[in-house]
């Protein structure tokens, strides 16, 4: 800051310098705003839908074991790409990050299997001991038959729709597709669950009429 007198008044003249000395301070002020604003945001993420994340990656085939992993994972990266998140698409941004992560999950538990194949694989030494299992863990076990073999796309759709009950408009958002594809790969997917599902419960019941004669 500079004075220069004019007759009996003396008035400040603004130097440039001043100016450039106080950037520093705005602009850190201007990004711990923004940064406080991100952690906010990303609180309110988690508290919003860490059982939405945790539900799509039981749901999408992720082991029971993984599943708090997979749900930090899921948030990390969100955390990473908060930037890319467009406001009411926090959902559909989750899912795709989580799915992506469950794909992962399960491709490395069939490579542990692959690899431990001396030992009695988890599905199966779990059913040979039925009388240990509730009602609700034998269900768990035959849905994840079922979405196991379902092909990734209709798993998706299925899981989607059926869990999270949402709507088409909002599938075809989350996994980037045309609505008429969301109804379509539905109709195949509740039909094929359908079909495979009668398929284990018969299997099972022939199954315990042999063990009964």
């Amino acid at each position: 800051m500079r004075t220069r007198t004019t007759g009996m008044t003396t008035a400040a003249v603004l130097d440039p310098s001043d100016l450039n000395r106080g950037l520093p301070v705005v602009q850190a002020a201007t990004q711990a705003t923004q940064e406080r604003d991100r952690q906010l945001r990303l609180r309110a993420l988690v508290d919003t839908h860490i059982d939405f994340v945790a539900r799509v990656l039981r749901n999408s085939g992720t082991p029971a074991s993984e599943i708090d992993d997979e749900v930090q994972r899921t948030f990390i990266v969100a955390s990473r790409r908060l930037d890319d998140i467009r406001l009411g698409a926090e959902k559909s941004f989750l899912f795709r990050i989580a799915y992506n992560l469950a794909a992962h999950a399960r491709r490395t538990a069939a490579r542990r299997r692959e690899v431990g194949s001396d030992q009695v694989p988890e599905q199966v030494e779990r059913y040979a001991t039925p009388e240990a299992l509730t009602d609700q863990k034998r269900m768990r076990e035959l849905l994840d038959r079922v979405l196991d073999q379902m092909e990734e796309p209709l798993r998706a759709t299925f899981v989607l729709h059926e869990f999270e009950e949402m709507s088409t408009a909002e599938i075809a958002e989350a996994l980037s597709i045309p609505r008429g594809t969301v109804a379509s790969r539905l109709r195949r997917a509740r039909s094929e669950f359908r079909e495979r599902v009668a398929a284990i419960e018969g299997f099972n019941f022939i199954t315990s009429r042999e063990g009964q004669g």
